[in-house]
C-alpha cells in the first residue's frame, strides 16, 4: 500500500509541474528564473513605496520587452525594467528625500527608455570625458499610472507609461547634487546634453524658462518646475494597435 500511495503522489507531482509549465507558456509571460531563497531587507524585498524605501543594493539591468500603455500623462507601464541605482557615467537622485540613490521604485522605465538613456550617457561622457557623472531623476513606477502628488512634492502630471525620465543640469562645481540655482548650472554641459537627446530622437525635451538652453523649436521646449533638470519623453516605438 505505501508503495502504491508514493507512486500515486508523484504521479501527481508530474502532472502538476507539466500543468504548471503550459500555464506559462499560456499566459505569454516568460518564467522568471528563481534565486535561492535568502533574508533581504525589507526595503529591497518589497520595494515599498514609501518614504523609508530605499535600496541597500544596486543590481544589474534584467532586460526585457516592455509595452507602454496610454499616455504619458495617462497610462501604464506593462514588463517595465529597473534603471539601477548608479552605473557607468551616472547617479540616481531622489527629488523628495534629496539625496542619493532615487528609491528603487521611482526607477521604472520601457526597455526603449533605458537604452537610449544609457546610450546618451555613454555618448555624453565620450564627447566630455572631464564632465561629471549625470544625475538621474525619477522615470516611472514599477506599473507606471499615476505619479502625481501623493508621491512627494508637486508630483509628475506625467511620468505614466515608462517613456518619461528626468536628468538633472550638471552643476559648475562638478557636485554630484541637483542644483538649487540657474547660477549653479553648467550651461555648456547642459546644451549639450539637450543636444545628445535630441540627436536620440527625443519626441519633447523640456527646459527650465530660467536656463537658456536651445533645440529644435517643438522638441526642446521651456517648462516650468524645471530650472534644476531637463525633462526627456521618447516616441512610442509600439505600433498604435499594441498601445
Amino acid at each position: 500500500m505505501t508503495r502504491v500511495i508514493a507512486v500515486t503522489a508523484g504521479f501527481g507531482a508530474i502532472l502538476l509541474v507539466a500543468f504548471s509549465q503550459a500555464a506559462e507558456r499560456d499566459s505569454g509571460e516568460l518564467p522568471a528564473v528563481r534565486a535561492p531563497a535568502r533574508a533581504a531587507p525589507p526595503e529591497v524585498r518589497s520595494g515599498g513605496e514609501h518614504p523609508g524605501a530605499v535600496e541597500t543594493h544596486v543590481s544589474p539591468i534584467r532586460w526585457r520587452p516592455s509595452r507602454a500603455l496610454g499616455e504619458p500623462f495617462d497610462g501604464r507601464l506593462v514588463r517595465g525594467v529597473q534603471l539601477p541605482a548608479a552605473g557607468p557615467g551616472y547617479l540616481t537622485w531622489d527629488p523628495i528625500l534629496e539625496r542619493r540613490p532615487n528609491r528603487g521604485w521611482r526607477r521604472w522605465g520601457t526597455d526603449h527608455l533605458l537604452r537610449v538613456l544609457l546610450r546618451v550617457v555613454r555618448r555624453f561622457h565620450a564627447a566630455h570625458p572631464a564632465a561629471p557623472r549625470l544625475l538621474v531623476g525619477d522615470l516611472s513606477r514599477r506599473h507606471g499610472g499615476d505619479f502625481g502628488p501623493r508621491f512627494g512634492g508637486v508630483g509628475h502630471a506625467s511620468h505614466q507609461n515608462g517613456l518619461d525620465v528626468d536628468i538633472y543640469y550638471p552643476r559648475r562645481d562638478r557636485r554630484p547634487l541637483a542644483p538649487r540655482a540657474p547660477g549653479q548650472v553648467d550651461r555648456r554641459l547642459s546644451q549639450a546634453l539637450v543636444d545628445h537627446f535630441v540627436r536620440a530622437g527625443a519626441q519633447y525635451v523640456f527646459v527650465g524658462p530660467s536656463i537658456p538652453l536651445r533645440g529644435p523649436r517643438r522638441v526642446v521646449m521651456p517648462l516650468v518646475n524645471h530650472d534644476d533638470h531637463i525633462h526627456v519623453r521618447l516616441h512610442n516605438p509600439l505600433p498604435p494597435s499594441l498601445r
